[in-house]
Parts: structure tokens; C-alpha cells; sequence
């Protein structure tokens, strides 16, 4: 009995003691909080990009750089570039060659060529037109490395050069066959996948149109401007959007064979671009694309030799640096080509004939009389566009005057320019 008295006083005593110990405030240093709720000291930072992996040089050959907007394999502009640095490491003794894929125009480009350059690179390529400004400001750092700028318009006439090719000629002979094709399927509507509204866009899409017209007096072009260079998703929205609106041929200006894939699920055609491989879906019409391993080859070896000046440098078809896929020697007629009017044809085949000899230039596809799509003249009969024409927005760089220059749209295109 005592002892349970006992244990019943001293279990009181314990729930005394937890009471007031609940009451009472602790003064020891309180304990480290848990990280997910400690309080950061600083704003934190946004997280760093991962940083691009610059390549070497190697010691006793010729270094060849090239800067990629897309990845080295998108089956368009950037396939072309990369496989033209191939043939580069092919065909010219004593180099090395690397590229860097996946850069963004900008800021961003303007490290990797300062990087490159530091590392030694003899030669380098950069192949996006927002890669021009960069590359500009690189090449006065470093004069005694060789720095060629592919499409724009820029070079400070030593070290820093411009070069391009007339694909507006392939461009061209596309809109022949693609008028012809429209017109043969009884829906004379094509529609044209537009980048970016820099001169060469729109001097592209005027040269289809322009032969579009040979073929399909009647035919119009609608246009979509996408805003980027290499987005699979966005190409094949835009695809879709200009097939769905009414067109029954469709070009792109971008990276991808996107735009034959809508086609082929349309069960109308599409006109892919850049790169010869490109045109592989059953509903692919033709593509113009580009054969950079000679240019870049006649480069390289030129910088070697000290024979090659940077500058302006824009090739013709002659040089092998282009072509129209189905028409090149050792290719066929795709099934969107074989069963167009045989004159058309004969018209392409004889045109792209002329320009592989040299005789029939970018400055004969815009030949006057040319009107832009108001009915107003724009290049009188007798006269031609010229280089600065070609590249420039009004007024025209310095010491790179245009006359006409290449901001309106040819007759037949239902489009308005951005402002």
C-alpha cells in the first residue's frame, strides 16, 4: 500500500516536471535549420548554362574551326556545313579539322569565336547570319587568324570575310516546277516558310516566286514568318498552317525536311532545303541545296597559299557549290517531278544547264521588268539587280549601296513585309 502511495506521488511529481519543461523557453544555441528552409544570406543566382566544350588545335597542321546554329545532323543547313568541313579534311593536305554545334547567335557566339581564336585556329567559319556582328568584333582582336562569315553582308576587307552563293538560282528553278506542279494538281496556291525578315529571305522567296510565275501565270504565294532557323516543332506547325490555309506546294527557308513530312501526311508537296539528303519523304517535290565542300575547299587552300583575300565572297552555280535535287548529274526525277509537263521540264533542265556553264546568272534571275506585288515597277525592263541589291535593306551599308534594293515582294505574293 505504501509503495503504491509511493509511485503515485512520484508519477505526479513526473507529469509536474513535463508541464513546466513544455513552459520554459531552452537557452541553447538552437540546432543548424535544414537546408530546404534555411534562409539564403545572397540572392541566388540564376543556374550557368554548361559551358561548350571548346576543341584543340594540333601542333603542325592547318586548323579549320566551323560554329554550327543547329546540331551537325538536322538533315538541313547545318548538315550541309558540316559535311562540306568533311570534304575540307578530305581533300586538303595537312589540316585539322573541328566544329562546335548547337551556338546561339549573339553574345553567346562571341565567346566561342574569341575562344577558338585563342586557341589557335588558323581558319574559321562562322555559318548563321547573327553570327556576322560577332565575328566582326572577334576578327579585329585577332588579325592574324582568317575569319569567313557565311550569308550577311559585313567584312573589313583582311581577316574578316563574307561569303555565300546564289541559291536564289535554285531557288528559282524550284518555283518553275513548283507553279508547274500546282497548276497540274488544278490548286495554283504555294506557300513559302519564311525565317527571319533579313534580304536574304525575302530575296529567296521573290526568286520563287518570280519562277513560279514562268510556269503558273495564275499562281499566288502566301508566307509565314517563323522567327527561327532550326525548330522542328514550329516548321512543321507552320507546315501545316500554310497547307491548311490552301496551299498545295510549300517551301521552307528552315533547317529541317519538316516541311515534306506535313506534305506527305497532307498528300500535297513539299520543297525541303540545304542539304541534298534532305529530300528523302514520298511527297518531297524537289530541294535546293548546297554543296559547300569545294567552296570551303578552294577556301582553305587559298588561306594556306596566302592567295585568298577575304572579302565579298558570292559564288555562282558554275563553281559545283549548289543544286536542284532530282536535275543534278546521277540523280532521278522524284514522283512529284516525273509526271510534269515535259516542256517544263526541258525549260528547267536547259536553265540549270546554262547556269552550270556560267551562263546565266543571279543577276539574269532578276532581270526587269520585275513589279512587286502593289503592280509597281521595280526593276525597269533592261536592267538588273546587282550584288548590293541582293544583300541590302535601304540605304544600304557603306560603301555597299543598293538601287533596288531587296525589300518588297515580287508580283504574286500575298504577304506584306514586317515593319
Amino acid at each position: 500500500m505504501k509503495m503504491n502511495k509511493m509511485w503515485r506521488v512520484l508519477s505526479a511529481v513526473m507529469i509536474m516536471v513535463m508541464i513546466l519543461s513544455a513552459c520554459v523557453t531552452p537557452t541553447a544555441a538552437p540546432t543548424k535549420a535544414p537546408e530546404a528552409t534555411k534562409a539564403p544570406e545572397q540572392p541566388t543566382a540564376a543556374p550557368e548554362k554548361p559551358a561548350l566544350q571548346i576543341p584543340d588545335v594540333v601542333a603542325g597542321k592547318f586548323n579549320v574551326a566551323m560554329v554550327l546554329i543547329g546540331p551537325h545532323d538536322d538533315g538541313g543547313w547545318s548538315q550541309a556545313h558540316y559535311e562540306g568541313l568533311k570534304y575540307v579534311e578530305a581533300n586538303v593536305q595537312n589540316v585539322n579539322v573541328a566544329y562546335i554545334e548547337n551556338v546561339p547567335e549573339g553574345a553567346d557566339s562571341e565567346q566561342v569565336f574569341r575562344s577558338l581564336a585563342r586557341k589557335g585556329f588558323n581558319l574559321i567559319f562562322g555559318t548563321s547570319f547573327g553570327f556576322m556582328d560577332p565575328m566582326e568584333i572577334v576578327a579585329n582582336e585577332f588579325p592574324d587568324i582568317t575569319f569567313i562569315h557565311i550569308s550577311g553582308y559585313k567584312s573589313n576587307g583582311k581577316n574578316f570575310g563574307n561569303l555565300f552563293g546564289a541559291m536564289e538560282s535554285m531557288k528559282y528553278l524550284a518555283g518553275m516546277v513548283a507553279g508547274a506542279r500546282a497548276k497540274k494538281d488544278g490548286n495554283p496556291r504555294i506557300g513559302y516558310m519564311a525565317t527571319f525578315p533579313i534580304p536574304e529571305e525575302i530575296r529567296l522567296g521573290n526568286a520563287i516566286a518570280l519562277g513560279m510565275k514562268k510556269t503558273c501565270p495564275e499562281c499566288t504565294m502566301d508566307v509565314r514568318w517563323i522567327n527561327t532557323w532550326h525548330d522542328p516543332v514550329i516548321e512543321k506547325e507552320a507546315a501545316a498552317s500554310l497547307f491548311d490555309a490552301g496551299a498545295q506546294v510549300v517551301f521552307t527557308g528552315a533547317d529541317t525536311p519538316a516541311v515534306a513530312d506535313v506534305a506527305t501526311t497532307k498528300g500535297k508537296w513539299g520543297v525541303t532545303y540545304d542539304f541534298v539528303g534532305s529530300c528523302k519523304a514520298e511527297r518531297c517535290l524537289t530541294a535546293p541545296y548546297w554543296n559547300w565542300g569545294p567552296v570551303y575547299a578552294k577556301v582553305a587552300q587559298g588561306v594556306i597559299d596566302k592567295t585568298y583575300k577575304p572579302g565579298w565572297d558570292y559564288f555562282d552555280a558554275e563553281t559545283n557549290g549548289l543544286g536542284l535535287y532530282g536535275f543534278m548529274e546521277g540523280q532521278t526525277l522524284t514522283k512529284g517531278l516525273a509526271d510534269l509537263d515535259p516542256e517544263v521540264l526541258s525549260m528547267v533542265k536547259d536553265t540549270l544547264a546554262k547556269m552550270l556553264k556560267g551562263e546565266f546568272t543571279r543577276f539574269d534571275v532578276f532581270s526587269g521588268p520585275i513589279k512587286d506585288n502593289t503592280g509597281k515597277v521595280i526593276v525597269p525592263e533592261g536592267e538588273k539587280l546587282q550584288q548590293a541589291d541582293l544583300d541590302q535593306f535601304p540605304p544600304g551599308a557603306e560603301n555597299l549601296k543598293c538601287t533596288y534594293c531587296m525589300k518588297w515582294w515580287a508580283e504574286g505574293i500575298n504577304a506584306e513585309l514586317p515593319k
